[in-house]
């Protein structure tokens, strides 16, 4: 029995009768990169199922996976879905090869369906010419930095170990510029040995609309990078953020986990897979056509994503009753019991779902951040009382 399957098989039996569609999917048009960041989870983590698989994804694993697409949107009456263009580097497969996917996922499903296309990228590959592809066939642009400033992207290298970042500035100075309707923000991982301000305006003089802070994929296993176990580094940092983009004054840009804490501290529903226990909806077609639960798992183990299910075998449908889909459709009850009993419960939700893992014991465990989670949500909910001065939002200590 593999970790996964001993830490869901418990949940497996309580399979909602109407299980949640699937209303993203991120097809892998690429499984390759131009770059080698020293810190990617894909390529320098403990899956190497990408080695095996082709580097690009070929015509008929596309053509099929946009017949599955439309068939899932049919039979459960979607009428909107996300399709994320994703890698390795998407556009090595080529912006003509994207465009053409795109339009045959919008011709397959119901014409009540509205099909929201983002392609992420990490920049370095966009051009003027590219550019007016995607923007001509509804393609929004994602595009993903580890800061606005040189040094905060040293780790971005191409294979040659040349830096990235002028590439990569190139790139999201252009779309902001000549395109911005199609761009859809700049995705970062926290670093919590960079000044939070300092990075947070560097990536507001890009101009995104929106931005995603997103926690290194670590686990009890293997745990995240500048953690000591003591104190709550990374829920400083959000909290250092968080004041800075609070107390603004008005919206700069959109900070989807900030955003969506708020509204969960509120009792409202937000959708995101670092918080709240809305049931996940989002499902990946690798290069080879192999359906399989998202990437972030592949940072725990080999294989930790698989599903043994493909496009030309079987529907998504049969995607929705694999173990590792169910545990995460069935809210809370599939949560470790001291997450149970959290007060915060409704807003953390047992956190990201990889940050759980344990080797003994697989997924059932509070996540690895727990008390950077802690120290966020509840640095947060001081705020929105106003009883948290902005002063305090960087000194440290535990939850």
């Amino acid at each position: 029995m593999t970790p996964a399957t001993s830490a869901t098989s418990a949940t497996f039996d309580r399979l909602p009768e109407q299980p949640l569609p699937f209303r993203q999917f991120i097809v892998k048009m690429h499984g390759r990169c131009n770059l080698a960041c020293r810190y990617c989870y894909l390529y320098e983590g403990p899956d190497h199922t990408w080695r095996t698989r082709p580097a690009a994804a070929p015509p008929g694993v596309l053509d099929r996976t946009a017949t599955r697409i439309g068939e899932h949107a049919r039979v459960h009456g979607t009428t909107a879905l996300s399709l994320v263009l994703h890698g390795g580097e998407p556009l090595l497969a080529g912006v003509d090869t994207l465009a053409r996917f795109t339009a045959l996922v919008r011709d397959r499903v119901p014409d009540f369906c509205t099909v929201h296309t983002t392609v992420q990228t990490n920049g370095t590959q966009l051009t003027e010419r590219r550019l007016a592809v995607l923007a001509r066939h509804g393609i929004r642009v994602g595009i993903s930095l580890d800061g606005g400033l040189p040094a905060h992207n040293a780790l971005r290298t191409d294979r040659a170990g040349r830096p990235s970042w002028p590439a990569a500035s190139r790139g999201a100075r252009l779309i902001a510029d000549r395109c911005p309707e199609a761009y859809a923000g700049i995705l970062t991982v926290v670093d919590p040995t960079t000044d939070p301000v300092e990075l947070y305006e560097s990536l507001l003089a890009l101009r995104p609309p929106a931005i995603d802070l997103l926690l290194p994929h670590g686990n009890w296993s293997a745990p995240p990078p500048h953690g000591d176990g003591t104190g709550a580094p990374y829920g400083d940092w959000l909290c250092a953020v968080f004041d800075r983009w609070w107390g603004a004054g008005r919206r700069e840009t959109r900070v989807r986990l900030f955003e969506a804490c708020v509204a969960l501290l509120f009792g409202l529903p937000a959708a995101t897979e670092s918080l709240g226990l809305a049931p996940f909806d989002a499902v990946v077609v690798e290069t080879d056509g192999s359906i399989e639960q998202v990437d972030s798992l592949k940072s725990c183990y080999e294989g930790a994503a698989e599903t043994g299910l493909d496009v030309f075998r079987h529907s998504f449908d049969e995607a929705l009753r694999h173990p590792g889909v169910v545990a995460r459709q069935t809210g809370a009850a599939s949560l470790a019991a001291r997450c149970r009993t959290c007060p915060l419960l409704s807003v953390c939700g047992g956190g990201h779902y990889a940050h759980r893992y344990r080797a003994e014991n697989g997924f059932a465990n509070p996540s690895v951040y727990c008390a950077d989670l802690q120290r966020f949500i509840r640095h947060v909910a001081d705020r929105l009382a106003g009883v948290a001065p902005v002063s305090a939002s960087f000194e440290g200590g535990t939850p």
